[in-house]
């Protein structure tokens, strides 16, 4: 009785704190679900816990591990991921920002081939990248890196200019958005948002969606809102607000609408699974965030054809081009994006041209096709094998 054929597919190890909603693991998910599987195995490996946001994976041949982290630093993890990686055996661990990086010595220890990290975004501690001790941290890893990835040019320049790895070892690749599932709604006017109580035509909405999180920073949009309607008093009539998402920010924004008496013009239903059908209800987008990599949910939003108006930070300024497929404000100036509001609202024609410019840049510069053809180069390391020493390429050479 002959046993099953080998899998020579090499394995791919994806390493993350927690799998759940973000934008980090969604890219995750979008980078499994779209690259050939003639190339590659994968499994994702969650420090902490896997939820199930893991129903995203369309795969079926992916396997999610959760390890149950307690607080603290996961030196204590390292016997039991070396074990796992050495049972899997892995031909390439990819880990993801810093709170995975540490995990990096023990894909060096069970002598993985290709050790790849991704820089996705700011810590929340460190929102514009000065903290000295995050630095530090990641010079303590870099050793055990072969490669790096930055989302966006501005995180590619904090780690060769800030924490000062070599230039050749850092590829900046941004994230694609499947332009299919995002797409404007048919006609171009704004469909109806399922269970929301006003739509368009009646009605010109703005909104978001994410984490309610501090580095996202709802409230501000909140504030933006009230202030554009005590500018204007008129806009009361068709300016309506959504609020998509969950988090310990949704009550703060509960609060600001509801003590300035705007509540009901503004909609906040929670976390919801069908985000393309609500990108597609809405007349813009908006992302007050603090800090951001390369953001998903522009990218989506953009992709659904709508004027993005964003904070000029982190990776926000290169997706959004100012004035022609948005607009971007400083961040935590409520006046700022209250005049941004304005502006479309004023102008819907102006606004419409923006979204429609926006998805002509998802189709050809942030598609899932370019995004996995780079990490399919990134990746072709290793069939070839790698040194296991971890300061070959770190120090310069052997």
């Amino acid at each position: 009785m002959s046993g099953q054929r080998p899998d020579r597919r090499p394995l791919v190890a994806h390493i993350v704190y927690r799998f759940d909603t973000g934008g980090l693991e969604n890219g995750v998910v979008n980078l499994i679900d779209h690259m050939p599987r003639d190339a590659y195995r994968h499994m994702v490996v969650a420090l902490t816990e896997v939820t199930d946001f893991r129903h995203r994976l369309r795969r079926d041949d992916v396997e999610c591990i959760e390890l149950h982290k307690p607080p603290g630093h996961g030196a204590k993890l390292y016997p039991r991921l070396f074990r796992l990686l050495r049972e899997h055996r892995p031909a390439i661990v990819h880990t993801r920002n810093l709170a995975a990086l540490e995990m990096q010595v023990a894909a060096w220890a069970a002598r993985v081939p290709l050790r790849v990290h991704g820089e996705h975004g700011r810590d929340v501690e460190d929102l514009d990248g000065t903290s000295r001790h995050h630095q530090r941290l990641r010079r303590l890893y870099a050793p055990f890196v072969h490669r790096y990835i930055a989302l966006s040019q501005d995180l590619a320049r904090y780690l060769t200019e800030r924490v000062g790895i070599a230039p050749a070892r850092v590829a900046q690749i941004y994230n694609g958005v499947d332009a299919g599932r995002f797409r404007p709604a048919s006609g171009g006017d704004p469909g109806p948002i399922p269970g929301a109580p006003f739509a368009a035509p009646a009605h010109w909405l703005v909104g978001t969606v994410g984490r309610m999180q501090t580095v996202k920073h709802q409230p501000l949009l909140a504030r933006a809102f009230v202030r554009a309607l005590q500018v204007q008093p008129a806009l009361r009539e068709r300016l309506r607000l959504v609020l998509v998402g969950d988090g310990p920010l949704r009550a703060e924004c509960q609060a600001v609408l509801a003590g300035a008496g705007m509540a009901e013009l503004a909609w906040l239903p929670g976390e919801r699974a069908d985000v393309p059908d609500l990108m597609r209800g809405l007349n813009a987008f908006v992302l007050p965030s603090l800090a951001e990599g390369i953001s998903n949910t522009i990218l989506e939003a953009m992709a659904s054809g709508l004027p993005v108006v964003a904070t000029a930070v982190g990776g926000n300024p290169e997706l959004v081009a100012d004035g022609r497929t948005g607009l971007l404000v400083p961040p935590d100036d409520v006046e700022a994006m209250a005049k941004a509001l304005l502006r479309l609202a004023d102008d819907p024609d102006s606004a419409r041209a923006m979204g429609l410019a926006g998805r002509i840049e998802a189709e050809q510069r942030f598609s899932l096709e370019a995004m996995v053809a780079a990490y399919l180069l990134q990746y072709g390391g290793a069939q070839q094998g790698r040194p296991d020493s971890p300061f070959h390429d770190a120090a310069g050479g052997t």
